[in-house]
């Protein structure tokens, strides 16, 4: 299992690169793409790329502590980051960031794309860490972290994902640099087709998916403390009531329902990615006592935290 970033033993725990094959990658792939089974003199510290042929059939939810580019070729996956569901399609791009609750599950049969991982600090010589959100908006909270591409941006995004596996498997004098470049060059690809489809929705629009993809967001990044409808309707600077009745007529779901369903992934990734005993996971998400985290996760699960573990890691070591 790969080595966390945080050392609280109930908290959810967060990925990094180091170790983190294991949890993607099936125990008998033998696909030699990108990083997998590359040679030990050959990998870049920082970077990793690989196909999906020896994927597990589904992730998470978890956090890593790195970006992550998705790109789907054929086929379709389910992806869904914090509240948000998504539909990876043929030429579609998908970009995740350090800190998010990330699941990708109902993988097709016929699905078959390329995904990238790097540190924050990877492209620091082309952009430094802290300007990522700013350059490339589908990377910051605001922007679109899933679109599709024209057919002639997802050729053009092929080829740098190619000519990176290439570098990776020749080892050959400025490989590191190249591949840097060549990331860059794909993120600009991304960048230019974001801007071409004119996908940053502003907050002056008014738009009720803007409003509530902007609510989607905000819990994702602040449920564990604050869990009220208020809360948030004082962030978009909106009533409560507007508030809940715009999530409810978009998603189904009212927005305490929303704040309650964020709630239960991180709870599912703690009981599934560490050893926290339940009385320990409750304290952790705020709730009053174990009991009543109890009884949250078994209204809104249909199973007792035990349960859901039991069988979560009898899947995981399938």
């Amino acid at each position: 299992m790969g080595k966390k970033a945080t050392s609280d033993s109930a908290a959810i725990p967060q990925y990094v690169l180091k170790g983190f094959r294991g949890l993607h990658r099936q125990e008998d792939d033998t696909t030699d793409f990108g990083y997998n089974n590359l040679d030990t003199i050959h990998p870049i510290a920082g970077f990793e790329l690989y196909s999906s042929r020896g994927l597990k059939p589904s992730l998470g939810p978890l956090k890593s502590a790195f970006y992550r580019i998705s790109i789907t070729i054929t086929g379709q996956v389910d992806m869904q980051l914090g509240l948000e569901h998504f539909k990876h399609q043929p030429r579609t791009m998908s970009f995740t960031w350090p800190n998010q609750v990330f699941s990708k599950s109902n993988i097709s049969a016929d699905a078959f794309g390329y995904y990238l991982l790097f540190n924050e600090d990877f492209l620091n010589d082309l952009v430094p860490a802290a300007n990522i959100p700013r350059e490339f908006p589908f990377f910051d909270y605001s922007g679109k972290p899933l679109f599709q591409l024209a057919p002639e941006e997802i050729d053009r995004v092929q080829q740098f994902v190619l000519n990176m596996n290439e570098e990776l498997k020749a080892n050959r004098p400025g490989k590191e640099k190249a591949v840097r470049m060549y990331l860059y060059l794909l993120l600009l690809e991304a960048k230019r087709s974001y801007e071409r489809q004119q996908l940053h929705v502003s907050a002056d629009t008014g738009d009720t998916v803007y409003l509530v993809s902007h609510f989607q967001k905000l819990v994702s990044r602040h449920f564990l403390l604050k869990r009220k409808v208020t809360d948030y309707a004082s962030l978009l600077a909106v009533s409560a009531n507007h508030l809940n009745r715009t999530v409810k007529d978009v998603t189904g779901k009212t927005a305490s329902e929303s704040i309650a369903d964020m709630l239960v992934q991180e709870a599912k990734a703690v009981l599934k990615y560490t050893e926290a005993t339940v009385s320990e996971i409750a304290y952790q998400l705020n709730f009053s006592e174990p009991a009543a985290f109890n009884r949250f996760f078994k209204k809104m699960t249909g199973e007792t935290p035990l349960y859901f573990r039991k069988n979560a890691l009898g899947q995981y070591n399938a």
